[in-house]
């Protein structure tokens, strides 16, 4: 069954060139043409890998600070006690705590984008590894949110930083703004998206290790980009 696409989408798909590969500053211009929904979409880079997500050894991860931001206010959760507890509520953590916050978690709470946590936590942090992991939050050092530093890390996570992490299908995705940024910064954004997850190729990949990239808008029509940005010489 064809699914259902609304006028909207319709005259934003009659904008993409069927076949076409567009450089970022193209891409974007044409995401800007697309007919505005009621709300503010967000801009999502999706890659699709040549590696294997059952091999350990392919795992893709990492994160990535996004010069211009994302738009969204990230809501941070930080396992520590202390001067580290301390210092994550005066750089604006909006959810501090140790035992009594892993308590919480265990019975539900999840209202939270991003969790940090310092090394000396992690052991107990880890009991809550069923409710984390599953929602993408367990914290992880190959990602910045297991540190003593925990007033850079909230600082860098509200400033735009971005984790991403590979999926069962081989594919990495992550939110780079909004569309109501300007089109410079959205092309920006998506260029250091880009360079990290280049950088984040396993050693034990071989062949076309990205394959593709797309940038979309929420509720819009994909736009492949141009080989050339993300090739791997």
């Amino acid at each position: 069954m064809a699914k259902h696409r609304s006028k909207r989408y319709k005259k934003a798909a009659d904008l993409v060139e069927e076949g076409k590969s567009y450089g970022l500053d193209e891409a974007f211009g044409t995401l800007k043409k697309f007919p505005a929904p009621k709300f503010d979409p967000t801009v999502t880079v999706s890659f699709h890998l040549g590696v294997d997500p059952r091999k350990s050894d392919q795992m893709v991860r990492g994160s990535v600070s996004l010069p211009h931001g994302t738009g969204k206010n990230v809501r941070v959760c930080v396992f520590a006690a202390g001067a580290a507890a301390e210092a994550a509520t005066a750089a604006g953590a909006e959810h501090v705590g140790f035992e009594d916050l892993i308590k919480k978690v265990q019975g539900g709470f999840t209202d939270f984008d991003v969790a940090i946590a310092t090394p000396e936590a992690m052991t107990e942090v880890r009991k809550i590894a069923r409710v984390l992991g599953p929602r993408g939050l367990m914290p992880n050092p190959k990602t910045g949110t297991v540190t003593d530093d925990t007033a850079k890390a909230v600082t860098e996570v509200k400033a735009g930083r971005i984790d991403y992490k590979l999926d069962k299908n081989g594919n990495v995705s992550g939110s780079i703004g909004k569309a109501s940024f300007n089109e410079g910064a959205l092309a920006e954004n998506a260029a250091a998206f880009i360079d990290s997850v280049k950088r984040a190729k396993p050693a034990s990949a071989k062949g076309n290790y990205i394959q593709s990239v797309t940038v979309a808008a929420s509720m819009c029509p994909g736009l492949p980009l141009e080989k050339s940005l993300y090739s791997i010489i």
